[in-house]
């Protein structure tokens, strides 16, 4: 019988390695015995959001570049014009968090197909996903009408349930002992857990599962 695998990815919807990791997750996502759950960790949001200044374009420019370099993945002249350059976006996850967990309610499936259109609404589209009716669009597109409708008014049960939710992964990421995200967490037959290497979320994505249930 092939051996399943259960799979937790800890991310930030504003961090450039997890859009570099999206190739893998989708072969994660569609691979057979593989259960995936998706856990925002809320990293970029609240105290950890900030203005986007000079210094911290340059530094996330250079950092865009060595993950395209690695993974092929896509950061637009948009992206560095209307993204970067603009000083009144907050570099702030929390809005999209907001709308991940929204679109989680039609399943796992469509929270990762969020999380992709997201990705790419910022850094292909150079559009501003910290504004609601940015990602509002960008569910409805997706056919998620009813998470677009939470999104454009959230309702105090979807901010609890997104804090819940990043409250969550924030403990299962420190109790792993992980540096940050993304994060792919292994759950061992025994109950245990482990972490998946960060390198092999930027290798090819076609043999990721046959490595990690050969591991």
């Amino acid at each position: 019988m092939p051996q399943s695998l259960r799979l937790t990815y800890l991310f930030d919807p504003l961090c450039g390695w997890c859009y570099g990791a999206a190739p893998a997750m989708a072969a994660l996502a569609s691979a057979a015995d593989v259960t995936l759950d998706l856990m925002p960790t809320g990293l970029f949001s609240g105290a950890g959001a900030r203005p986007m200044d000079d210094g911290f374009a340059a530094y996330a420019w250079a950092n865009d570049q060595r993950i395209a370099r690695l993974t092929g993945q896509v950061f637009s002249n948009l992206y560095r014009r209307n993204v970067l350059a603009n000083r009144v976006q907050m570099f702030d996850s929390g809005p999209a968090t907001l709308a991940l967990t929204a679109a989680r309610d039609s399943g796992v499936a469509d929270e990762l197909a969020a999380l992709k259109a997201i990705q790419i609404a910022r850094y292909v589209d150079g559009r501003d996903i910290a504004d609601l009716t940015v990602l509002a669009e960008t569910l409805s597109q997706l056919g998620l009408e009813d998470a677009a409708a939470q999104v454009t008014t959230p309702d105090s049960a979807l901010i609890d349930l997104t804090r819940n939710r990043t409250a969550r992964a924030s403990a299962l990421l420190r109790s792993v002992h992980a540096n940050g995200v993304p994060t792919l967490v292994l759950e061992n037959p025994d109950g245990s857990r482990s972490l998946v290497p960060s390198a092999a979320l930027y290798a090819n994505p076609e043999t990721l599962v046959t490595r990690l249930k050969a591991a």
